[in-house]
């Protein structure tokens, strides 16, 4: 079998049409890196493929193509296909707001704010959304590839579940089961996982994928033995643990909050540091950075401001809340202080926002009514509305050189103020609504020391990376292409598929 291009010819691998489903035993077991491989071994034999989420849970979100907003894995699987990012990908995406309660966004846009209890309520109606989504695709694609959220093992949950067994009940789809050794008890994750199921549910159960493998697997095998003999179901592969892959999570932060691959003998490097926002939202804003040569990036939970060259305050889906507990651990003052030392901040989305002199929500779009001091670095405000812009914008840096900016806009904040006027971005008309002229975006501090924008994916074109590290202070900064790393990350899982699964037997499941 060829790592680079299965042979899907009837006498090596059947061409999978249909559907499989992808649950894992646990959170982060690797279900949207398992789809994205997938979805790219199927692309590489020149079949049209789509990857599905029916419910995702998740405050990394991407703009589609059609208008709408789905789950960030959902836009980098679209990636791996070779489509373009759709609503219908991941029909119903929530974003929570609160420990309680979510937005709640039904074929990309958000329709309502909802408690754990009103939500299950509305289930039946998301419901219909996601069969919906899933018969355009399955009429528009040779095969989709769906992706559970969670575990299927919480019982608590099954009632009306729209996002594991239920759906794969509802389409009549096959799943198989992948568990994350690394963590340790995969045997037990996954015996567990098929006690906790229905009859019809384990029937259902096709196969196991282990993922994140360590040492030398004939080691493992005894084990494997004695899973496939308790349960009559066939392991399909082990995936070595991938060390270095360059792609957009789901939702949660990297395991390791610090981040430095300084190259060997760089002349300078440049130390930056984001606070992780009890709802810190679109934290791939900064994967470009992380993988930075030249950048010693830290991610800080909480706590006083550490000694940086460059701030960022990411964005949040609660803006108040986060900047009440930015407050709370003294980042008020210790901001005025980075600055008077010469520092540099980047405010982007809700953080540009909490540069200026005040937020407002007087509609409770994101909790109680009411209005905040910002911390007053900028000359703007913010009212937060009841409906959302989404949009991808392309055009180019306020700064010398105007390098080249492609990302996109995902936020219920309406901004004005005296600030604007000198502004970070200027965005090209074709992303513009209204009359089409091309419009200015954000703001850039009359001493330069601040930046503030809208757009996420800032630093993801390699020359506004290298512009923006410039202006922060990095001398020589490398233009550090983050969709290529992204590119070579997903050929390298798809090679590792192919090496590690038996693809014959998983893609024979496909129905």
């Amino acid at each position: 079998m060829s790592a680079s291009k299965p042979d899907f010819s009837d006498d090596v691998l059947p061409a999978p049409h249909g559907t499989l489903m992808i649950q894992g035993t646990t959170s982060d077991a690797g279900k949207s890196t398992l789809v994205a491989g997938l979805c790219r071994l199927v692309r590489r034999a020149g079949l049209r493929v789509a990857p599905f989420k029916p419910q995702n849970m998740a405050l990394n979100s991407a703009v589609t193509v059609d208008g709408g907003e789905i789950g960030r894995a959902q836009a980098l699987q679209a990636v791996a296909a070779g489509i373009d990012a759709h609503t219908d990908l991941n029909p119903v995406l929530l974003k929570p707001t609160s420990d309680k309660g979510a937005q709640v966004i039904i074929h990309g846009k958000a329709r309502m704010n909802l408690d754990a209890r009103a939500y299950h309520e509305y289930k039946p109606v998301a419901f219909e959304a996601v069969l919906q989504s899933y018969a355009r695709l399955r009429a528009g694609f040779d095969a989709v590839v769906v992706e559970g959220a969670g575990s299927p093992a919480e019982i608590n949950l099954r009632d009306r579940d729209i996002a594991n067994m239920g759906f794969a009940e509802g389409v009549d789809c096959p799943v198989v089961l992948v568990a994350d050794i690394d963590k340790g008890g995969v045997f037990a994750h996954l015996i567990g996982t098929l006690a906790c199921l229905s009859e019809s549910e384990r029937a259902r159960v096709r196969g196991f994928v282990i993922n994140k493998f360590r040492g030398d697997v004939s080691l493992l095998k005894p084990g494997l033995d004695w899973l496939e003999a308790q349960t009559g179901k066939p392991v399909f592969g082990v995936v070595p643990y991938l060390h270095g892959l360059t792609l957009d999570a789901e939702d949660m932060l990297p395991r390791e909050l610090h981040a430095s691959s300084l190259a060997g003998g760089a002349a300078r490097t440049l130390r930056v540091v984001v606070p992780v926002l009890p709802h810190v939202s679109n934290h791939t804003d900064f994967d470009a950075l992380r993988a930075h040569p030249q950048v010693d990036f830290h991610y800080v939970r909480g706590g006083a401001l550490p000694s940086a060259d460059l701030v960022i305050l990411p964005g949040s889906k609660n803006v108040q809340g986060d900047l009440a507990w930015l407050r709370a651990h003294g980042w008020d003052e210790a901001l005025k202080r980075h600055l008077r030392y010469g520092g540099r901040v980047i405010g982007i989305c809700g953080g540009m926002q909490m540069l200026g002199r005040e937020v407002a929500d007087p509609h409770g779009v994101e909790g109680t009514p009411g209005t905040m001091p910002g911390f007053g670095l900028l000359d703007l405000s913010t009212t937060l509305a009841r409906e959302k812009t989404l949009v991808n914008v392309t055009g180019h840096l306020a700064l010398a050189g105007a390098a080249p900016v492609a990302g996109y806009e995902i936020h219920m904040g309406e901004t004005h103020g005296p600030a604007l006027a000198a502004p970070a971005l200027r965005l090209a008309a074709s992303n513009t609504q209204g009359n089409g002229d091309p419009r200015p975006d954000g703001a850039l501090s009359a001493d330069g020391q601040i930046l503030a924008t809208y757009v996420h994916g800032l630093f993801d074109t390699p020359q506004a990376c290298a512009a923006l590290l410039g202006w922060a202070g990095l001398a020589d900064a490398e233009a550090l292409d983050y969709p290529a790393l992204r590119e070579a990350s997903l050929e390298r899982l798809a090679d590792t598929l192919a090496e590690h699964v038996d693809l014959r037997r998983l893609f024979a499941e496909f129905r």
